[in-house]
């Protein structure tokens, strides 16, 4: 009882002391002041000054076109109305070579066909055209058994040799026509006839004078060095096509080089092979040269000249 007593009188105190400390902290803020001083401080965004006054019309139902439209329009934070903002480009834009692009990809898509197709062809080509091989003789007479492969490969230095012709006409400013892709068509005809023509002429001139194995061997250095011409051209024809400046010079240099050099070492050959079934003299087959070789062109240049001017 005594101790029930004690207990009831402690609580009494004990109660009375933590409402006199709670009424005597002034630091207490009220729970509205305290939202009030925080919606103040933080305000993210503010609505805009002037009111249009649009009133949404609630019949027409929201996910349609126009009102969504209309929405975006009287939008209060993006303006959606204003006009565009357009801003300029420094990107570079070629027109007028897509073509261009088309054929070189197409020209070395067959590259590719011929080389995987005719695997030991290529190989011998690549041997007989630099000498390293000491059995020369058998891989002619393989090479000249595989008339189909020969005949790709020189339609491949054709259509190389029509490209280049029509940048050498174009660099030079001496194309008759403004048109580059009758030229190179053009070029593609002026080879095809020059090359037949002499194709002929060879074996009719064998022929005649009983000397099948020589024209045999001249016809088949004369075409060996062209199918390498039209492989080793192909670099130098895109360079000519997609370059300018000094990448552009260079590039045309070191085709002309190239090429020059590879009519040289044609005649050197030829030379070597007849001069070994006859004695011919260095001085004639140098008139033969200048007969059959550069006189043809300048004529077959000379007429398309004279043919342009007068369709034109």
């Amino acid at each position: 009882m005594n101790r029930l007593i004690f207990f009831s009188i402690f609580f009494l105190f004990s109660a009375g002391n933590s409402l006199a400390q709670v009424g005597e902290d002034s630091t207490v803020v009220p729970i509205a002041d305290s939202l009030q001083l925080l919606l103040a401080e933080d305000s993210v965004s503010k609505m805009p000054g002037k009111d249009s006054g649009w009133v949404l019309n609630p019949d027409i139902p929201f996910f349609q076109q126009k009102l969504s439209w209309q929405l975006l329009q009287r939008h209060p934070y993006f303006g959606f109305s204003s006009p565009p903002v357009i801003i300029g480009s420094d990107i570079r834009q070629i027109k007028g070579k897509e073509f261009l692009f088309y054929l070189l990809v197409l020209l070395c898509l067959i590259y590719a066909i011929l080389r995987r197709a005719f695997p030991k062809y290529f190989k011998d080509l690549i041997r007989l055209f630099f000498r390293t091989s000491i059995k020369q003789r058998q891989i002619k007479e393989q090479m000249m058994e595989t008339p189909l492969p020969s005949l790709l490969w020189n339609g491949f230095f054709v259509v190389s040799g029509g490209l280049y012709i029509a940048f050498l006409l174009q660099h030079f400013k001496i194309n008759p026509i403004d048109n580059f892709w009758l030229i190179f068509l053009s070029g593609i005809f002026v080879l095809s006839c020059i090359y037949f023509i002499k194709f002929l002429g060879l074996k009719i001139s064998g022929w005649l004078f009983n000397m099948n194995d020589v024209s045999d061997t001249y016809i088949f250095i004369v075409f060996i060095i062209n199918k390498m011409v039209g492989i080793l051209l192909f670099p130098f024809l895109i360079l000519l096509a997609f370059t300018s400046g000094d990448v552009y010079s260079i590039g045309i240099n070191l085709s002309w080089y190239l090429v020059a050099g590879l009519l040289v070492y044609r005649i050197i050959l030829t030379f070597g092979a007849v001069h070994n079934q006859v004695k011919v003299n260095p001085f004639h087959f140098f008139l033969y040269i200048c007969a059959f070789e550069i006189v043809p062109l300048l004529l077959i240049y000379k007429g398309l000249l004279l043919l342009f001017r007068i369709t034109a």
